[in-house]
Formats: C-alpha cells, structure tokens, sequence
C-alpha cells in the first residue's frame, strides 16, 4: 500500500465513477481499475459497491475512507511543514468559497492581501457549503468561505459576512412593486427553493418557519441566478441575497420586515491539524479585515 493508491482510493471514493475519476488523476481507466484491486486484496475485503452508474463505497469502504483521509492528511501536513521551513512566505493557500463571494468580495479580499504578500498563490473552488465542509474535512481545503449552520467538530469559523436576503417576485405578482412586506404574505405562494445540498435550503426554511409556514416548493436551482429565472418565469417566488449585476427586468425584489431575514457566511479552517504560515497569514488578515469594516460600520 502506498501513497498514489490511498490517493486513487480517495478521488475514486469522491466521483463515484471510474472513468470521470480517472480523468481528474490523468491516469488510464485500466491502471486506476487494477491499483484499486490491488488495494482491496491488502485489505482483504471489496471497498465499493459496483453500480451501473458507477460505484458507491460499501461499509468497510467508508470506514477505510476516514483513515485514508487522515493519512492522506498527515502526509500533505508534513510535506508542507517541511517547505514552510525553507520558504515561510512562499506557497500556495486552497481557498473555497460559495457562489455568491465570487463577482467581487474574494477577488477583492485576496487582491488586498497580495499587496502585503505578493508571493503567495491560491488554489480557487467554488461550492456549496456541504462540498467545502468535505474538503475541509479532507485537508483537500485550508479555509472555506460557507454558511454551516450548526457547529462542527474539529472546525472553528468566525463570522465574515452577513447578508440580507429579499423576497422576489414575478412582476405581475400581487405584492410586485411593494417596498417592504411580513414574508408571512407569501405563504400559501410556491416557492423557487435551492437545492437540499445548499445551506441556503436550510436558511430559508428556517426563517419561512419563523414567520409561521413551511414554504411549498415548486421548482429547485443551485445557485442564486437560476432561481431568480424561475421566479421571472413565473414558477413562484423566492428569497436571495442581492446579487451585483443581476436581471431584474422580470422580477421585484422586496425586503422583509418581519421575521429578520439574514444568512451569515463564515470563515472556516480545520483545528485538529498542521496549519502554514502562509495560511495563517491569510486567515489573521481575514479576521482583521473583518473588525476594520465592522468597527467603520459603526
């Protein structure tokens, strides 16, 4: 058993599918077929189900699979702290962040800290936050951008944003053209909901809880401009962030006045492991930033 293996093991273990997991480690489909063999005859027992869409991990799959991850870890943890000891400011810091801080918050945040640090270089993902709390718990991440919505152990995060989420509407809507309204106004409406996978599925469903209902769904979008879509075709309503640059030739977007409709996004970073130099740079300049714009906001 060696590294590539438990490496193979891992991206087989995330895909789910031996042809699209052997494009993503460059390696022949046949060469990832035999190495994951052979590492389930050291084992001495199948890793995964085979499935005609692909595999799933079976029950000694999963069990193997945190250990691996944890391997895997150590591993990365201590190639990394080696090269921190020879280059203490060079490196690269794997940053994932959902949709929304895309257009303008992380390009923005990382241009400032590259004026201080202009050596580093970041490794980019964009996800929903489920996807950024398993890279996390991975080592595939150092920090992430995303809005977990109960406390994780191992894992700390401190606040970043706190944005305002609105209710929209098609414009031909009763409620079309209304500057604020109680979102219980909109309660027997169908909802454009994000998908289950999103915390913003979770978010939503608890502040419609608060103002008395659960939300009737009509229709599911990933991210933040295809539900908007939906709700310009008339498929229901929806609540979301604002969205720079966003089309709203056929929607009305309102603020809520009662309950208080907010979804907080935090910065996340993993406390049971190694954590560079370079990374703990960046996150202290993170939670600088953050008390700077909060103590001008006062």
């Amino acid at each position: 058993m060696d590294f590539q293996q438990l490496k193979y093991f891992q991206t087989l273990a995330d895909v789910e599918n031996f042809t699209r997991a052997s494009v993503k480690l460059d390696l022949s489909q046949p060469a990832l077929s035999r190495s994951i063999s052979r590492l389930e005859g050291e084992i001495g027992v199948p890793l995964f189900e085979r499935k005609s869409h692909g595999v799933e991990l079976n029950r000694y799959g999963k069990i193997f699979l945190q250990h691996a991850n944890q391997a895997l870890g150590e591993i990365n943890a201590a190639k990394q702290e080696i090269n921190d000891l020879t280059n203490p400011l060079n490196g690269t810091i794997s940053l994932a962040f959902i949709q929304t801080l895309g257009s303008s918050f992380v390009p923005e945040l990382i241009s400032a800290f590259r004026k201080e640090v202009p050596r580093l270089n970041f490794q980019l993902y964009q996800h929903t936050t489920s996807k950024i709390l398993d890279q996390l718990a991975s080592t595939e991440i150092d920090i992430g951008f995303c809005s977990p919505q109960e406390t994780i152990e191992n894992f700390s995060s401190i606040p970043i944003v706190r944005d305002e989420l609105f209710l929209i509407v098609p414009n031909n809507h009763r409620l079309a053209g209304r500057k604020e309204v109680d979102l219980s106004e909109v309660a027997n409406d169908s909802f454009v909901l994000f998908k289950p996978e999103t915390a913003m599925r979770d978010v939503i469903e608890k502040i419609c809880h608060k103002a008395g209902f659960h939300p009737k769904m009509s229709f599911e979008g990933l991210e933040e401009r295809t539900v908007a879509g939906l709700v310009g075709a008339k498929f229901g309503v929806a609540l979301i962030p604002f969205i720079p640059g966003l089309d709203k030739k056929k929607i009305s977007m309102i603020r809520i006045k009662n309950p208080q409709s907010i979804r907080v996004i935090r910065m996340v970073w993993r406390t049971n492991g190694y954590m560079s130099p370079a990374v703990a740079r960046f996150k202290t300049f993170v939670e600088m930033t953050m008390r700077l714009s909060e103590t001008e906001g006062k």
